[in-house]
């Protein structure tokens, strides 16, 4: 995952830039990097954010250079902005979004004489992919338009150059992008929880495939939209931070409301407590509680001072070790109780298993109910990074067991009336080891986030994709 953060500001942008990225620390772990135009020349600074956060790193950056525009980004897998000097101009450029057909793309650019810089596992960058496509446009505009046409996947990015800021989102929307506004100061995010405290306020939510220029005349559309919108549904779910929005619709009232669901068709157990799974399973849980009218408390906390998500670092063992330290038990608040457990999602189940169910039993639990917020999860994301592969998804572990192998059609396995449905999830109950387990429906979940359902994306779970032009075999 990433997210980016850019900004135009009149009386100079750097500081906005530091804080402006910050908030969108919550869907990268690895890398963060600023770019400023100062005068004619672009400023670039990228640095590992693995063991610190990004402020930290970037501080004294930010400090050393003052311009009016700027873009910047966290991300989990490629250093960026990435600085390329083409033919109508140079330019720095960030991106979230995850392209799948990467190896065609360096392939058929290599063989038009282009070359690549290595990653430090000795892939190419995602970025540098993205931003030598632009440049074989006539311009910039035509150059993202060829972009697009050329990625399967999600791209949505910013680009930094003498004109000021074009901010580009997805052809079929799968990551956000939305712009805020400050008296004359524009800034464009992948989160909105980036704008309160630096005083934007939500102007526009940019349309899929539309692309608009930020600069010091102010904001201009220079491409439409696309007729079709498809936006992760898990951004709702777990993705997003809680303050934030998107298409107008609340994280955090989608997350209470999705509790709520949960617990309307709990009616045949009794629970003491009503948790959640910090920090992405509080909301679910607090609606689960409002509904059910069973206290809220908390039987595992969250160090937050040392300890991001678990989800998203790219290694397991990272995965892991971020799941055991960070969670942290209360037996006052565990021993003797029934306990609902609120978890945004159940991807793999090992970290659930390991290091929340157990840590609840080894304090003296008496039931344990786990309600994940969505579905299932049955197909690796191929637009958001949301999930890495099928063997590592814990219904598709259930599937291989209860077949003796893998299967393709999966479709029994997805309906929540089956009696395979059913096995899959007694399976998986079995293997997390706790009292019950109820996932929430598609039905609602959709519901509770109050779209049509057809501009939703809800590949990972059904394996469905509206937009034609971008099918995944």
């Amino acid at each position: 995952m990433s997210g980016v953060f850019g900004v135009v500001a009149k009386e100079g942008c750097s500081e906005d830039l530091l804080y402006g990225i910050d908030y969108q620390s919550h869907l990268g772990t690895e890398y963060g990097g600023i770019a400023l135009l100062s005068g004619k020349r672009i400023y670039r600074y990228i640095h590992n954010i693995s063991q610190s956060q990004f402020k930290s790193k970037l501080y004294d950056d930010y400090k050393k250079i003052e311009g009016k525009y700027g873009i910047g980004v966290i991300s989990d897998s490629d250093p960026q902005p990435i600085f390329l000097n083409a033919k109508f101009g140079s330019f720095a450029i960030c991106m979230s979004g995850l392209i799948e057909n990467t190896k065609e793309l360096i392939e058929m650019l290599h063989k038009e004489g282009h070359s690549f810089s290595e990653t430090e596992d000795g892939s190419a960058n995602s970025v540098e992919i993205v931003a030598k496509l632009i440049s074989k446009g006539e311009d910039f505009v035509s150059g993202i338009e060829y972009m697009f046409s050329e990625i399967i996947g999600s791209t949505s990015v910013l680009l930094l150059c003498k004109d000021g800021i074009y901010a580009a989102r997805d052809r079929f929307g799968y990551t956000p992008l939305v712009i805020g506004k400050r008296d004359n100061d524009f800034a464009v995010a992948s989160e909105t929880c980036a704008f309160p405290n630096t005083d934007f306020k939500i102007h526009k939510y940019l349309m899929p495939g539309e692309i608009v220029l930020i600069n010091e005349k102010g904001l201009s559309q220079v491409r439409g939209q696309r007729d079709i919108s498809q936006i992760c549904s898990f951004l709702w779910i777990y993705t997003g931070f809680p303050a934030s929005s998107y298409e107008g619709t609340s994280v955090e009232a989608v997350r209470e409301k999705c509790g709520a669901c949960l617990a309307k068709r709990d009616k045949d157990i009794e629970v003491d407590v009503v948790s959640g799974v910090p920090d992405s399973g509080t909301a679910h849980a607090i609606g689960y509680a409002m509904q059910s009218k069973r206290p809220y408390r908390r039987p595992l906390v969250k160090y937050t001072p040392g300890y991001g998500r678990s989800y998203t670092p790219p290694v397991q063992e990272i995965r892991d070790r971020v799941a055991k330290m960070k969670l942290i038990p209360i037996k006052e608040i565990i021993e003797g109780n029934r306990i609902v457990v609120c978890e945004d999602s159940i991807v793999r189940g090992t970290q659930l298993k390991n290091f929340t169910v157990q840590k609840l039993w080894d304090n003296g639990a008496k039931e344990i109910h786990v309600r994940p917020a969505c579905p299932p999860l049955m197909f690796p994301c191929k637009f958001c990074l949301s999930t890495r592969s099928t063997d590592e998804l814990a219904a598709r572990r259930a599937i291989r067991t209860i077949e003796g192998k893998d299967i393709d059609d999966v479709s029994e396995y997805i309906d929540s009336t089956t009696e395979k449905y059913k096995k899959m999830v007694e399976w998986i109950r079995k293997d997390i080891d706790v009292t019950t387990l109820r996932y929430q429906t598609l039905d609602d979940m959709i519901k509770v986030i109050d779209l049509p359902r057809e501009k939703l994306c809800t590949y990972c779970w059904n394996g469905e994709c509206l937009a034609k032009g971008n099918l995944i075999e």
